[in-house]
């Protein structure tokens, strides 16, 4: 990091802070302003900003440790998700934004009644915003430190590696000074701010992969695409350039084998696929995702927002990051650390000026996602906490108050778990596996009107507490992730089924409440369509289509970009084939759906 490096990221910091006290004006009149910018972001802006969230600086990071220890076929981990993605688009965004919620969380009293609702509502709420959303903002902190240990930056003020930095521990010391510049940058900005700087941020971020993934490729060491593929390839003991862990005979194409990857089992890649994406907590679109769906224009505009984000997230970014990782398998074949793969080539490879702005995209990416994270977090802690429980009679002033002072302890939270964390791949494992289990109910409780609230609070609970048991408990801990992702569903299933069994159903005063509020489809509500005499605002099984051609093309699309880049020419033209079936049925349905309106 030289002077001209240092000044980038200066500038780049002091006016990301000016706009976000700028804006800090539009988020000060009231909850709603300061959390969900009053309703009204455009498409694109709601749609880059879920984007950016999902790019932090411990993302590329994250990608070099999987592709370097389990292939790109590790990629699954996050790839499975688009299937849940692909559904929000079409099944959940418009419910979404029909509800008029602040929080994911309030609307759990517009769907169920009475106490157990009140309950229900606080304790998800304190497990968002607390344990699990706390968690996350410390292996994205983590990240931050790693980079700033990479690149060397207190070196660089002329401290030794392993010096005492006055007093503090070097760690300690870089989590505060992070958390600082997050706190005040997230504290002042409100939604508004953050998502108008996402903006700026994810384009700067995507540039910073692709700068990396350039001057690394066209190295002498590498010798462009060609070099990597042959490189990497000869580099690993397994095929780390599959697309999906399984290898084909090369005889007879229906002789399909196991492919030997290192920390992939059948298993989990049946987990990733068939599994994760319908019973995480994210299934019907996620705490960050609703905020912005929630603020969305209206209901056209959250369902484009929910298209462009797959497209940014799936098929624009997943390839840089992924070159990068490809990259750093070759050039540092016995990298101990593998999450350090990725600010290794930026040193080793990044001119004076691009290093600078490099290192700016991953400030950039940091603070979007960090403070998503923490308004959103402050979101239920105000909202669903204080605003519901402590001071339901808080005025406008107050509650934005308190949402500032909320951010200031979900930033404290996020630091404590940041020191104590330390490999980034396995935090986010343990992210993954306490949020497993209550999907499903997230989703039927939307269709069937016999959910109630303690079968969700049941599915929540036992969900978390199986997961945390099987992830860092070491006399029961599962070590195949696949395994203990099924576990985790299966006894998480059998309670909330209980529960819901042994419990009454919502009144049904509370039920037609929510069916006039949200007008869901499906065969779940026809008493309540009956008793109202409205008809369903949404064709569930048309959105369900739409759905299925949907995961076609944008999966053809991802991977149709990836052969290509890695030269796989039979796959690409089988992936462009893909693409073009999803397109048509998606342009058929279309018109079935024009021809009969």
């Amino acid at each position: 990091m030289q002077a001209l490096d240092w000044a980038i990221v200066l500038i780049y910091m002091a006016a990301t802070l000016a706009l976000g006290v700028y804006l800090s004006r539009r988020a000060s009149g009231s909850l709603e302003d300061f959390f969900v910018s009053g309703r009204s972001l455009p498409w694109w802006l709601a749609g880059t900003s879920m984007a950016a969230t999902t790019f932090s600086i411990d993302t590329p990071l994250y990608i070099a440790n999987v592709v370097g220890n389990r292939g790109i076929a590790g990629n699954w981990e996050w790839w499975a998700f688009g299937i849940g993605h692909v559904v929000l688009i079409y099944v959940f965004a418009r419910l979404w934004r029909r509800s008029a919620i602040v929080t994911d969380a309030e609307l759990i009293e517009v769907r169920y009644g009475g106490k157990p609702a009140a309950v229900l509502r606080g304790f998800k709420a304190f497990l968002f915003a607390v344990p699990i959303n706390c968690i996350g903002i410390g292996y994205v902190m983590l990240a931050a430190v790693k980079v700033v240990g990479a690149l060397g930056i207190w070196e660089g003020f002329g401290f030794a590696p392993d010096e005492r930095i006055w007093g503090m521990d070097p760690k300690l010391l870089t989590v505060i000074g992070v958390s600082v510049l997050v706190l005040l940058y997230a504290g002042f900005a409100g939604l508004w701010g953050v998502v108008t700087t996402d903006f700026f941020q994810f384009f700067l971020a995507l540039f910073g992969a692709i700068a990396v993934a350039w001057f690394a490729i066209s190295s002498d060491e590498i010798g462009g695409l060609r070099g990597l593929v042959d490189q990497a390839q000869a580099a690993t003991e397994f095929d780390v350039l599959s697309f999906i862990p399984l290898e084909f005979g090369a005889d007879n194409w229906l002789s399909i084998g196991w492919s030997a990857f290192a920390g992939i089992s059948a298993s989990t890649f049946f987990a990733y696929v068939f599994v994760q994406w319908w019973t995480f907590r994210r299934s019907d679109g996620g705490g960050e995702f609703i905020q912005r769906l929630a603020a969305s224009k209206d209901e056209a505009e959250a369902e484009k927002a929910a298209w462009f984000f797959n497209i940014m997230h799936y098929v624009v970014r997943t390839w840089p990051w992924v070159l990068v990782a490809l990259a750093a398998v070759v050039l540092y074949p016995d990298l101990e650390d593998r999450d350090l793969g990725y600010p290794k080539l930026m040193l080793d490879f990044l001119p004076v000026g691009i290093l600078g702005l490099v290192v700016a995209s991953l400030v950039a990416a940091f603070m979007s996602t960090v403070s998503t994270l923490i308004n959103w977090g402050a979101s239920y802690l105000t909202n669903d906490l204080y605003g519901r429980f402590i001071r339901p009679d808080a005025t406008q002033q107050q509650l934005v108050a308190a949402g500032r002072i909320a951010t200031v302890l979900i930033t404290a939270l996020g630091a404590v778990a940041a020191f104590f964390a330390t490999d980034i791949a396995r935090v986010f494992r343990l992210v993954i596996a306490i949020g497993t289990g209550p999907g499903i109910v997230l989703i039927l409780r939307w269709f069937w009107w016999r959910i109630n609230a303690w079968a969700e609070f049941a599915a929540m609970a036992a969900g978390f507490l199986v997961g945390v048991f099987t992830t860092l408990v070491p006399v029961l801990t599962i070590s195949d992730f696949g395994v203990r992702l099924m576990v985790i569903t299966a006894i998480t299933t059998v309670v909330w089924v209980m529960v819901m069994v042994l419990t009454p159903p919502e009144s049904e005063e509370t039920l037609n409440r929510f069916y006039r509020a949200v007008r869901p489809g499906g065969p779940g509500w026809k008493r309540q369509q009956a008793q109202t005499g409205l008809l369903p605002a949404q064709s569930l099984k048309h959105d369900l289509q739409r759905t299925s051609a949907a995961v076609l093309l944008l999966f053809g699309l991802m991977f149709g970009v990836g052969a290509l880049l890695l030269l796989r020419w039979d796959v690409a033209l089988w992936m462009a084939l893909l693409t073009a079936l999803g397109a048509a049925g998606l342009w058929l349905l279309k018109r079935r759906s024009a021809a009969s309106a």
